[in-house]
C-alpha cells in the first residue's frame, strides 16, 4: 500500500500555468510527482489536483499514457478498478522536474516582471 498523497503538495498559488518550461500539458508535471511514490488511482490523484476537473485531469493522463510516461492498468475481480503507474521512462522525468522546479524558485519573479511589462507595453503601445 502506498502512502496517502498529502492534500497540500501543490501550493494552490503555484504559478504552474506561468511556467515557460514545460512537459506535456499544464498538470503534467504535477501529476508525474504525485505516481512518483507508486500506482494511483484516478481518485486518490484528485485529492491534491483537486482544481483540476476530472475531465481535464483524463485528458492529460491520456496524453502521458499516449507518450509513453505512464501505464494504466485496469484491475479485475468484484472492485474493478483503474491505476496509474510511471513507466521508466516517465520515471526519468522526475529529475528534470526537479531541476525545473528549483529554476523556477530562482527565476519566475523575473519571468512574472517581464511579462508584466510587456503587457504594459501593449497596452500602450
Amino acid at each position: 500500500m502506498t502512502k496517502p498523497l498529502d492534500p497540500e503538495m501543490f501550493d494552490p498559488v503555484c504559478p504552474t500555468g506561468l511556467m515557460p518550461i514545460r512537459v506535456g500539458d499544464k498538470w503534467a508535471g504535477m501529476i508525474v510527482q504525485c505516481l512518483e511514490g507508486g500506482p494511483r488511482r484516478f481518485s486518490e490523484l484528485r485529492i491534491p489536483l483537486r482544481t483540476v476537473t476530472p475531465k481535464v485531469l483524463t485528458q492529460s493522463l491520456r496524453s502521458l499514457e499516449r507518450d509513453g510516461f505512464v501505464v494504466r492498468t485496469v484491475r479485475a475481480g468484484p472492485a474493478r478498478y483503474v491505476q496509474y503507474e510511471l513507466t521508466s521512462l516517465g520515471r526519468s522525468l522526475l529529475e528534470l522536474l526537479d531541476s525545473v522546479r528549483a529554476w523556477a524558485e530562482l527565476h519566475m519573479e523575473e519571468v512574472i516582471e517581464a511579462r508584466e511589462a510587456a503587457s504594459r507595453a501593449d497596452r500602450a503601445g
